[in-house]
């Protein structure tokens, strides 16, 4: 039973950063209460993300203290509004990046309120009233019920989790470029937590999958344990060059700075190259072999409910889930020293409702 106040907010408990030194401690704040379009979570795992880390630092100069991170996550149905009709309670529900939008616009009559330009992220950011969004890494949540989506019981949780953020982000692309075809031939820069997640999308959907990566060291995983095709290593040029015009698209997962000429190189004519990271330099390109090559580079942050909602049931059809590695909360400031190394395959997920 969650604990709550006389005007109906609910108590809840969490990690939070205080400062841009990004280091975690335990925090006691409170939720809104649940209105008539919410329901109430009680959070059973969250993913971390490398935004997480970013946000807990202040990479990006926007965030929020103090801040619970968490945009990842899987929780049971405690309490659902007056007007709710998509959940009851003990189901289970997921929540991604999103938990607000304008509800107006182009995008959000679409269900894209991912780029709704009044969208409310998870955490860090100001909601409808003015208070300030807290995320995952806490022991329960109330959000409104079109910004979470139905997790079916039989898939495993924890591995679920990080679907909400990394697999729509890998998900959305490729459903929204035509990349689902069985026989195309899908590049996948970066085998780390979006890349892995992308592998096994692009393998279920039948496409041939090449992993491309500085660290010759990931072949073997990429392989054998994740079913790609083949594996190109992007600093070795005689690799590069026999890859050249093979590919008809590209997924980019790396974040860090790194020149993208070397792969519109390895496009087909027509073939897109999808930007899903972001690195913070600018991208410095040569404009002809895209012009004489009628190529496309893209940019993709993610997809609406009702395509999360699909992802999902995709993901349950093909027992598709990520690869991670189950953590107690109080390992959370260790974990985000370890993402910085990337040192976690392939995704950590807190055990909240067990270690809380």
């Amino acid at each position: 039973m969650l604990a709550g106040s006389e005007n109906g907010e609910v108590s809840a408990y969490g990690w939070a950063a205080r400062d841009d030194s990004g280091i975690l401690s335990p925090f006691h704040f409170t939720r809104r209460a649940n209105g008539d379009n919410d329901i109430t979570l009680e959070i059973l795992y969250c993913g971390i993300c490398h935004t997480d880390l970013h946000f807990a630092r202040n990479d990006f100069g926007m965030s929020i203290y103090p801040m619970v991170p968490g945009h990842e996550i899987v929780g049971k149905v405690t309490k659902v509004g007056s007007k709710v009709t998509k959940y009851s309670v003990g189901d289970i529900a997921g929540v991604g990046g999103s938990v607000g939008s304008c509800g107006s616009c182009s995008e959000c009559s679409e269900g894209f309120y991912v780029y709704c330009p009044k969208m409310i992220l998870t955490y860090s950011a100001r909601f409808h009233d003015g208070t300030v969004t807290q995320g995952g890494y806490s022991d329960n949540l109330v959000v409104d019920q079109n910004f979470a989506v139905l997790i079916p019981k039989s898939m495993p949780l924890a591995s679920t989790a990080p679907l909400l953020c990394a697999g729509i982000t890998v998900y959305s692309p490729l459903k929204h470029h035509g990349l689902t075809e069985p026989g195309l031939h899908l590049g996948v820069v970066g085998l780390g937590g979006l890349g892995h997640v992308a592998v096994k999308f692009a393998k279920a959907f039948g496409m041939r999958v090449t992993v491309i990566s500085t660290s010759p060291s990931k072949k073997k995983e990429a392989l054998e344990r994740f079913g790609a095709d083949a594996f190109l290593v992007s600093r070795d040029q005689h690799q590069l060059q026999d890859a050249m015009g093979t590919m008809d698209a590209i997924i980019d997962t790396v974040s860090a700075n790194h020149s993208i000429q070397p792969l519109i190189g390895l496009l087909k004519t027509r073939g897109k190259l999808i930007l899903l990271g972001g690195p913070a330099k600018p991208i410095e390109v040569l404009a002809m072999p895209l012009l004489l090559g009628r190529k496309m580079i893209a940019g993709s942050a993610g997809g609406g409910r009702e395509e999360i909602q699909e992802m999902i049931n995709f993901a349950a059809k093909h027992n598709i889930t990520a690869d991670v590695e189950v953590i107690s909360m109080e390992y959370v400031n260790t974990a985000l020293d370890r993402l910085e190394k990337n040192d976690v395959k392939y995704r950590f997920v807190i055990d909240v409702a067990n270690t809380i």
